[in-house]
């Protein structure tokens, strides 16, 4: 029998268990987003989750995160990753179960979480028809630095049986019913860079007796969209947005220092290091025009997440097995600290449609009245299966 063949038979008995575990992971996903937690604080989050897995032999990564394994022991495992923090947004949504203290599951991290829960009974059911183990992974603090991916591969606690890691993220720029699924970088790395500009400061009405640092920021933010517009290949993405700008007190006062934050996001991983340097030389040689000194000091995020070719046509293949159909490419200048984990091993990550699903809010991820249907716990496990099935090869018992 044919790899493929083995492949979707081994999915079909894996969705037909998940099945069963459908109405207590929609229970749980209620509760994860009724009492969601910050990065990093993760605590009745994990407890949630350690409940609903059923299992002691449950490990802690990253300080709060959770790996639990099912499958045969001595194979490389297959780590399916889901989220546990929330972010600081006050929900506007009219749900029961919606999230009252501040917080809100505004990216889908309660979606996942529950489907991966799920998956991982659903895998115990049929644990005999593995060959590669299932390792469920509830990361911490995927929404604030450090990172949980970034402290997990790290820690080493991943770095010994893992042959690939794989990921499921909702999306309502995907239609409903379809995924995504392409090869090569599929979310951008992310750099925060915090721009500090000195000058020397006077009175308003005599700027030629001042250096002045508002003005030099101010031409220095205008200089730094060349990065994009002249610097950089027009076929490839990335994007620099400044988020803040600070300065002086008073109207009639021309301040000694400005400061300004933004953030770099580069899609193909080649292009990062060189926009960097040439970030710094901008603000640099820009503030030297207007006699002031500046520096940037970079705090260096996610690496760009990318998608494994060999792991994205196996994928593709199992689509219409869990129900799907290929939804058109997406590539999003967004980050994920999945990203880090491609940094050891090959990286899965699909993105599940939400576009015109019914009962679902016609509005971004973070935005206050997020609320993915129920039936996209269904659809999230589904699609982690899948990338479970796809990345466990064609060599498996039945």
């Amino acid at each position: 029998m044919s790899g493929t063949c083995v492949s979707i038979d081994l999915l079909k008995t894996l969705l037909h268990s998940l099945e069963e575990e459908l109405p207590r992971a929609a229970v749980l996903r209620e509760r994860l987003h009724g009492s969601p937690e910050p990065s990093h604080e993760e605590h009745a989050t994990a407890r949630l989750v350690a409940e609903a897995l059923g299992t002691r032999d449950v490990e802690r990564v990253a300080r709060m995160g959770l790996l639990a394994r099912v499958g045969p022991p001595g194979e490389a495992a297959v780590v399916v990753r889901a989220e546990l923090d929330a972010l600081p947004i006050q929900e506007e949504t009219d749900s029961p179960f919606a999230a009252k203290n501040g917080l809100m599951h505004a990216c889908g991290h309660d979606v996942h979480m529950a489907a991966l829960a799920a998956l991982f009974l659903a895998a115990g059911r049929i644990e005999g028809s593995l060959t590669k183990p299932l390792a469920a992974l509830f990361q911490p603090s995927e929404e604030a630095y450090p990172s949980g991916a970034d402290l997990a591969v790290r820690d080493g606690t991943l770095a010994e049986g893992t042959g690939a890691f794989v990921a499921a993220h909702v999306h309502p720029e995907v239609p409903w019913g379809s995924v995504s699924v392409e090869a090569g970088p599929v979310n951008a790395s992310s750099d925060n860079l915090r721009i500090i500009v000195e000058g020397s400061g006077g009175h308003g009405a005599y700027p030629h007796r001042a250096h002045d640092p508002i003005l030099a920021l101010a031409y220095a933010v205008v200089a730094l969209q060349s990065l994009v517009s002249r610097r950089l290949d027009p076929m490839h993405a990335a994007v620099f947005s400044v988020g803040w700008v600070r300065a002086g007190s008073a109207e009639n006062v021309i301040p000694g220092t400005a400061e300004a934050g933004g953030t770099l996001r580069v899609l193909d991983p080649e292009d990062r290091e060189p926009l960097r340097k040439m970030a710094r030389e901008i603000v640099e040689y820009t503030a030297r025009a207007h006699g002031c000194a500046a520096r940037v000091e970079m705090t260096e995020g996610e690496p760009a997440t990318v998608n494994d070719p060999s792991l994205a046509e196996a994928a593709r293949s199992l689509l219409p097995e869990a129900g799907f159909e290929l939804a058109p490419a997406m590539r999003s200048c967004g980050s994920d600290d999945f990203g880090f984990y491609g940094l050891t091993s090959p990286t899965l990550m699909l993105f599940v449609g939400l576009e015109g699903a019914p009962g679902t809010p016609n509005v971004p991820l973070h935005h206050p009245r997020f609320l993915p249907t129920s039936e996209a716990v269904w659809a999230v496990a589904r699609a982690q299966a899948l990338a479970f099935v796809a990345a466990s090869g064609g060599d498996v018992m039945l």
